[in-house]
C-alpha cells in the first residue's frame, strides 16, 4: 500500500519543489499534481535532493480521476478553516490524531493539499474522507502549503515507525467501504430528510468510515446490520 501527497493546481512550480523537499525529508515518494502549472527550473532547484520526485511525479486532470485509477482508500485533506460541529463538511481532527490512526500498510492513503491561497474547494473536501487542520496563532493562521505539509509528514513518519502486531489482519479496503456508504446513502433515501439533510448525513458517515480502522468482520456484520435496517424500511414502506 502506499501514501501519495497530492498537489491540487499548484500555481508556483518552485512550491511543487518545496514539497519535494519535505516529502523526503519524511520518506514519502509519491507525489501527484492535479492540473499543475508548467513545472520550470525553480521547482527542481527548489526541491534540492528530491529532484527525483519531481521528475517523477505523476500528473491528473481531475482529482476523481486520480482516486479511481489509483483504487484510493482513505482520501485526507487539509484545511486552515475549519469549521464547527455544525458546519459538517468541515469538521477536522488534528494533525496528531490523524497520525495516530493512520495505517499506510493496508491502505492507499491521499494527502490532499489544497491551492495556494485558496486552498481546497468545498465541492473537493466533500470527496475526502477525513479533514485535518493545524492550530495556530491568531496571530498569523495561515500556514504556507510546505509548512503545513511538513506536520503532517512528521505525524504521520511518527506513528508509522513501528511494526504492527498482527500482520495478516483482514483490514476493509476502498470497496469495501463503498459498500458502507453506498448502503447508509439507500437508507437515507428512503427517510425523509430534506436534501440538504441527507447530503449532512452522508458526509458525516462517509467521514467517520473513512477514519476508522475497520476489519473485514467488521464491515461484514456492519453491513449485515444496514442491509436488515434497508430491508425493514422497505418493508415499513410496503404496508
Amino acid at each position: 500500500m502506499t501514501i501519495y501527497t497530492v498537489f491540487v493546481e499548484p500555481k508556483t512550480s518552485g512550491n511543487i519543489g518545496f514539497l519535494a523537499r519535505c516529502m523526503k525529508n519524511f520518506g514519502l515518494k509519491k507525489l501527484i499534481l492535479i492540473k499543475p502549472c508548467k513545472l520550470k527550473d525553480d521547482a527542481y532547484y527548489q526541491a534540492m535532493h528530491a529532484k527525483e520526485l519531481v521528475e517523477n511525479a505523476q500528473i491528473y486532470e481531475t482529482l476523481d480521476e486520480f482516486i479511481e485509477d489509483k483504487q484510493i482508500t482513505q482520501t485526507i485533506a487539509t484545511t486552515g478553516t475549519p469549521g464547527g460541529s455544525y458546519n459538517i463538511p468541515r469538521i477536522p481532527i488534528t494533525a496528531s490524531q490523524m497520525g495516530e490512526k493512520i495505517n499506510p500498510e493496508k491502505q492507499n492513503i491521499a494527502l490532499l493539499f489544497g491551492r495556494e491561497g485558496d486552498g481546497l474547494s468545498n465541492e473537493e473536501l466533500e470527496k475526502c474522507d477525513t479533514l485535518v487542520t493545524i492550530p495556530t496563532s491568531e496571530e498569523y493562521p495561515i500556514m504556507n502549503i510546505t509548512h503545513a505539509a511538513s506536520i503532517i509528514f512528521y505525524e504521520i513518519y511518527k506513528n508509522t515507525q513501528k511494526t504492527y502486531p498482527i500482520d495478516d489482519m483482514d483490514i476493509a479496503d476502498y470497496e469495501d467501504k463503498q459498500v458502507l456508504n453506498q448502503a447508509i446513502d439507500e437508507i437515507t433515501q428512503k427517510l425523509d430528510y430534506p436534501d440538504y439533510k441527507q447530503k449532512q448525513v452522508n458526509i458525516l458517515a462517509k467521514r467517520i468510515i473513512g477514519r476508522a480502522f475497520i476489519t473485514g468482520r467488521e464491515l461484514r456484520t456492519m453491513r449485515g446490520l444496514l442491509n436488515r435496517i434497508n430491508k425493514r424500511i422497505e418493508n415499513k414502506q410496503e404496508e
